[in-house]
């Protein structure tokens, strides 16, 4: 019947995988559609943790078929890695996973070029997780790529053997010293298992297909707008797509299936890696926030920057995807505070704007802060957006008014259940 889109209006690691989780009973399919297993979207249940690298967040609810689309690369051990995992805990995979064709493979050798890539830039790193999905996506585009449908043909090792002679060929022009053997390896044993699961479709005709037949359909994006490689803080992006525009190519569905774009959005801001950060607190108060949020990358464990909220890229972010409504998160992690900034524009040049600039790395950044009074109580014990402390509902007032688009979603913890409405988004479905 329609599409709905969810995704991160930051610079990821917004909690996208717990909304997921909530909304996905609601929906018949779960589909991602861009990015990798550098992604990690955390979900806590029942007090366990589980994090989900490349399989869609709705894999942990019996009722919606979970989909990983063509925009999505592919890395056969993690993947192979993640579903034993999800098995273990009882959580049934087989018939409920399925894998477009088209999306491309990771292969070793990726990983090689990725990481002598990144070593050679020296202190001109833009901070890559190192999983080989530059060099991945770069084969996409240069038409050299290995798909997943590829793995069913009878000559898949000769295919495999072609690419890896041209990596081998390129990895020649660094000083890098490796050996893929023994990942060449676990490699083609995991690609033998997803043989053996038969769950490889040609998602763009079944996901119209759930469309024409009425059903509903949730797009999962990975990562943040701020890294879109064509919108983000350029070059410090991923390699993909990030915005709603993405789920259409990532998925093979027409624009005009879209109904609800969900933007997710921290009450804070983090990054991991290089990059510009114009509200970055390298200090105490920045400290804070970290432990208090638990800020470290759920996929490679590094440390989070940690700054206060940038509403200037917000509002650019929800320029860019048509958000319709918010989902906000990690809202408990301000209990303490006894104030809250929060930016709401720039300052460049000694003028005032509110437009991120062409180039945001080479402009001296000002940010103009609004301070709020803290709301000092745990949030936990609240039922409703309109119950929640005066403080709190006034500052996310502010923030509505601010960004000319509804917060329909506040998460006050980790767990599923806690998570707060407002209107009973009635627009989803």
């Amino acid at each position: 019947m329609f599409v709905d889109i969810l995704l991160g209006l930051q610079w990821g690691d917004e909690g996208k995988g717990k909304i997921v989780d909530y909304l996905a009973p609601q929906y018949d399919v779960i589909a991602r559609f861009q990015g990798g297993p550098n992604a990690g979207h955390t979900l806590v249940i029942d007090g366990e943790k589980t994090v989900l690298h490349t399989v869609p967040s709705g894999i942990m609810h019996g009722k919606p078929v979970n989909i990983i689309g063509n925009g999505v690369v592919i890395d056969p051990v993690t993947l192979v890695r993640e579903i034993t995992t999800l098995e273990s805990k009882n959580i049934p995979v087989k018939g409920r996973l399925f894998i477009s064709k088209k999306a491309h493979l990771i292969l070793p050798m990726h990983k090689v070029l990725d990481a002598a890539s990144e070593a050679a830039k020296g202190q001109s790193k833009i901070g890559s997780t190192l999983r080989g999905i530059t060099p991945t996506y770069m084969d996409k585009t240069g038409r050299n790529g290995l798909r997943m449908g590829d793995i069913l043909s009878s000559d898949f090792k000769g295919m495999y053997q072609r690419i890896k002679e041209k990596h081998l060929h390129l990895a020649k022009q660094y000083d890098f010293a490796f050996d893929v053997t023994e990942e060449e390896n676990k490699w083609f044993e995991a690609i033998e298992t997803l043989r053996s699961y038969e769950n490889l479709i040609d998602s763009e005709y079944y996901l119209n297909d759930m469309i024409s037949k009425g059903k509903t359909i949730l797009a999962e994006g990975a990562q943040g707008t701020m890294l879109d490689i064509d919108f983000g803080t350029y070059p410090f992006v991923t390699s993909s797509n990030t915005i709603s525009s993405g789920a259409c190519n990532g998925l093979g569905i027409s624009p005009t299936k879209v109904k609800e774009v969900i933007g997710i959005a921290k009450a804070y801001c983090t990054r991991v890696g290089g990059g510009p950060f114009p509200t970055e607190l390298d200090n105490e108060t920045g400290e804070r926030i970290r432990q208090i949020g638990f800020e470290f990358g759920a996929t490679t464990g590094r440390k989070r920057r940690c700054g206060w909220i940038d509403l200037p890229a917000l509002r650019y972010g929800i320029m860019i995807n048509g958000i319709t409504q918010i989902a906000m998160t990690k809202a408990d992690v301000l209990n303490d505070f006894d104030q809250i900034e929060a930016c709401t524009h720039y300052k460049i040049d000694g003028k005032q704007t509110d437009a991120i600039p062409y180039d945001i790395n080479d402009v001296q950044i000002d940010p103009v802060y609004r301070s709020f009074p803290g709301w000092k109580q745990d949030l936990g014990g609240y039922g409703s957006v309109e119950e929640l402390p005066e403080n709190l509902r006034s500052y996310l007032t502010f923030l509505e008014s601010h960004l000319a688009t509804p917060i329909t979603m506040l998460s006050t913890g980790p767990e599923r259940e806690k998570l707060l409405f407002k209107n009973k988004l009635e627009a989803i479905a």
